[in-house]
């Protein structure tokens, strides 16, 4: 479940970050000072909310878990890392010139909107993580009941959660990649 809720995070921090160096560049109406002080409140506000957004449900969805049976269908991290951005890759393209856009008015704002909500996911998918290691279970949701889009792990069509042993795939606990030497 921290692999489809750390998807989004890279692609968003780095598109926001490059809108934010590319819109300090302009004067924009507002002026550089205001625009990079509102879009560091901006930042602050959406890493908070996007972070604790949710939790409840998660927390609901990571106590009803349930050993994964023979029949569970579970993906590696990288295709379920792939499937995600390349479901949401229009909207990433959006939301990158959305902020650049807004930056004529106010700059390196929208920037920091974006790489504020890929803060966000991060530090969910590190809370995820911290449970995980304390539940000592890996945490996944069926392929079949994510979105067409490959997101939503916490979505109205997720029943429950499939849980398996730490070592268990390629994913770390909070939806990292798995370093060679943790294997042995």
């Amino acid at each position: 479940m921290a692999v489809v809720v750390r998807a989004g995070a890279a692609p968003l921090c780095w598109s926001g970050v490059f809108a934010a160096g590319i819109g300090v560049l302009l004067p924009g109406w507002t002026g550089r000072r205001i625009g990079v002080l509102a879009g560091a409140a901006l930042f602050l506000v959406t890493a908070a909310v996007v972070a604790l957004v949710r939790r409840g449900r998660y927390t609901a969805l990571a106590r009803g878990a349930v050993r994964a049976g023979r029949y569970d269908v579970l993906q590696d991290r990288a295709v379920t890392v792939r499937a995600w951005r390349r479901g949401h890759r229009w909207w990433l393209l959006l939301a990158f010139a959305a902020a650049l856009g807004s930056s004529l008015a106010v700059p390196a704002a929208g920037g920091m909107l974006l790489a504020g909500a890929g803060t966000g996911l991060r530090l969910k998918a590190a809370w995820l993580g911290r449970r995980e290691r304390a539940g000592d279970a890996l945490l996944w949701v069926r392929v079949d009941w994510l979105d067409t889009r490959g997101g939503s792990p916490a979505g109205k069509a997720v029943k429950g959660l499939r849980g398996t042993g730490i070592a268990a795939g390629d994913a770390a606990p909070g939806g990292a990649r798995r370093r060679t030497a943790e294997l042995v």
